[in-house]
């Protein structure tokens, strides 16, 4: 099994997009290798933003095994991300 992809859209003039990069640092060093973490500029990759139907900025996208797991929309905190992500990585 692969390990979760978390994609993170963004954009460089959100605010709250701005918020939610350091949670997202804070919870790759505490996973290590057990997750990965891509972030996808919207503005620049608009390609991947239709593809996944992204609306709003930021959004966090979960994917185990190339199979979407959950979206979120807005900045989401450090300890609901990693209660997703704990069974994924187990």
């Amino acid at each position: 099994m692969s390990k979760p992809v978390v994609y993170d859209f963004f954009a460089t003039w959100c605010g709250p997009c701005q918020m939610q990069t350091p949670i997202l640092e804070a919870l790759e060093k505490k996973l290590g290798d057990l997750v990965e973490i891509r972030k996808v500029d919207v503005d620049k990759h608009m390609d991947l933003a239709e593809k996944y139907g992204i609306r709003v900025v930021p959004t966090l996208i979960i994917e185990k095994d190339g199979k979407i797991v959950k979206t979120m929309e807005g900045v989401t905190d450090a300890a609901t991300l990693e209660k997703l992500l704990q069974p994924l990585v187990g």
